[in-house]
């Protein structure tokens, strides 16, 4: 009988292979989904308080996905790489992410790391970058986006983001939260961030 992190795995990947991107199409045929399961005790964080909020906003297609997640919340292991020491406490309380797989996440993976980034309302998660390539898909629209030196642009639920290695980038909220779904690969797929816009842009 399939577990929930089956149907967690299941429903990802329904998203990500029906997204309408070359670069997210080759790495979903890519990446092997028969992968072996990880024993992990949940954790809550503050930031699960909008997964409701992100379920309604989702867009049709990622509404299964988000709903699945909201109604799952208390079952999974959520995580966060920064402290108050370096963003705030504001931050912290309003931020966390679920890798679904990778090498710390619900399915063991050594090659990519792929799960769910959450931020609250009126958040800005600064410039900062890292060796790993990173693909995001927003599932909620209305998030402004920015790579390199470039300035903030409003991203639309469903739009492809592709940050290359080493390149800085950064995101900030207006009223509603964003849920965005990531890839990373091509460097340590645990690795914290280098904060700040040091990365080429």
């Amino acid at each position: 009988m399939p577990t929930i992190f089956d149907e967690l795995l299941d429903r990802f990947h329904t998203y990500l292979a029906g997204v309408d991107n070359n670069l997210v199409a080759d790495e979903v045929a890519r990446i092997g989904w028969d992968m072996p399961v990880r024993s992990l005790e949940p954790r809550a964080l503050g930031c699960l308080g909008y997964l409701d909020r992100v379920a309604e906003l989702a867009s049709a297609d990622a509404k299964p996905l988000a709903r699945f997640v909201a109604d799952h919340r208390d079952e999974l292991r959520w995580g966060q790489t920064y402290t108050a020491a370096d963003f705030g406490q504001g931050f912290v309380d309003s931020y966390g992410w679920l890798e679904v797989f990778g090498t710390r996440g619900h399915f063991v993976n050594d090659a990519v790391a792929a799960g769910l980034l959450i931020l609250g309302p009126d958040i800005v998660y600064p410039d900062h970058h890292h060796i790993a390539e990173e693909i995001y898909v927003p599932l909620t629209g209305g998030t402004e986006w920015r790579m390199g030196e470039g300035g903030f642009h409003t991203r639309d639920a469903g739009e492809v983001i592709h940050h290359a290695s080493n390149v800085s980038h950064a995101m900030r909220t207006g009223t509603e939260p964003l849920m965005a779904l990531y890839l990373w690969r091509g460097g340590p797929l645990a690795q914290k961030s280098t904060i700040g816009s040091g990365g080429r842009g």
